[in-house]
């Protein structure tokens, strides 16, 4: 089986697949500090625990971090538990299959690449991602399947973290859905801004991004993913699908392509 590891600034997501089918997952917290031995320990527990896989399922490892010093650490896993085991890291110099034409393509996040390429896969382009993860990111994948660039904005729990931090009277609140757009309470008043808050900035980005990809704005695909996209989905009337395991699925097409390669 393939396992995927997606490594974002705030959570780490891993994935087991048999063939295109994913047959398993787990979130856990990204932290910088954490060694190759504690990495090692904490996938091999998780697959370990599972009544089924067993920590020798894996026979193939595809990643990408958003995150340099946990990418490093990750290297170090494949080589010393993981040696016999095919691995790729989407980094420069790995096929993807995606032409990025922007200023500087090394400038973009891996994670960016691999959805992009993913929702080409699925649906098609023109597309645009939205990736409700620690910032909001919009990614732009035209007709031929090309990366032509993006925006990103402050995410969800960082905006409820800067109200919590610099609103003298407010504090940290649970991100749901209110009972109405005008909040009775405060902590349903920030639950609105930030809900139809977000789901208002989607739709105004996404329309002006669709506008620019296609001569049809109808035509353009959006897809949403990220830990956070359930909460806004509901809200967001650009959004068409939802795929939670987008990275993971574009992880999985990358290996395949670098393991044909080799």
């Amino acid at each position: 089986m393939l396992l995927t590891i997606d490594v974002g600034n705030t959570h780490t997501v891993l994935g087991l697949f048999d063939g295109e089918e994913i047959v398993e997952h787990w979130r856990v917290s990204t932290d910088p500090r954490r060694t190759a031995d504690e990495m090692a320990v904490l996938m091999q527990g998780l697959m370990g625990a599972h009544p089924v896989l067993g920590e020798d399922a894996v026979d193939g490892l595809a990643i990408c971090s958003t995150v340099p010093s946990v990418l490093h650490e990750l290297r170090e896993v494949t080589r010393r538990y993981y040696g016999d085991v095919p691995a790729v890291l989407v980094e420069p110099g790995v096929k993807t299959g995606v032409h990025v034409l922007m200023d500087n393509p090394k400038e973009v996040g891996a994670d960016r690449i691999v959805n992009a390429l993913a929702a080409n896969h699925l649906y098609g382009g023109p597309c645009i991602v939205v990736d409700f993860g620690t910032a909001t990111t919009f990614d732009a994948v035209n007709q031929r399947g090309d990366y032509v660039g993006g925006a990103i904005a402050p995410g969800i729990e960082i905006s409820v973290d800067a109200l919590g931090v610099r609103g003298a009277q407010l504090r940290k609140i649970e991100l749901a859905r209110p009972r109405s757009v005008i909040g009775k309470n405060t902590v349903e008043a920030m639950q609105a801004g930030i809900l139809y808050g977000f789901a208002g900035q989607v739709d105004g980005v996404v329309g002006r991004m669709a506008a620019e990809l296609s001569d049809d704005p109808d035509d353009v695909q959006v897809i949403a993913t990220g830990g956070l996209a359930p909460l806004v989905l509901g809200e967001a009337h650009s959004i068409d699908e939802h795929e939670p395991w987008l990275t993971l699925i574009g992880l999985r097409l990358i290996y395949e392509r670098n393991k044909t390669a080799s």
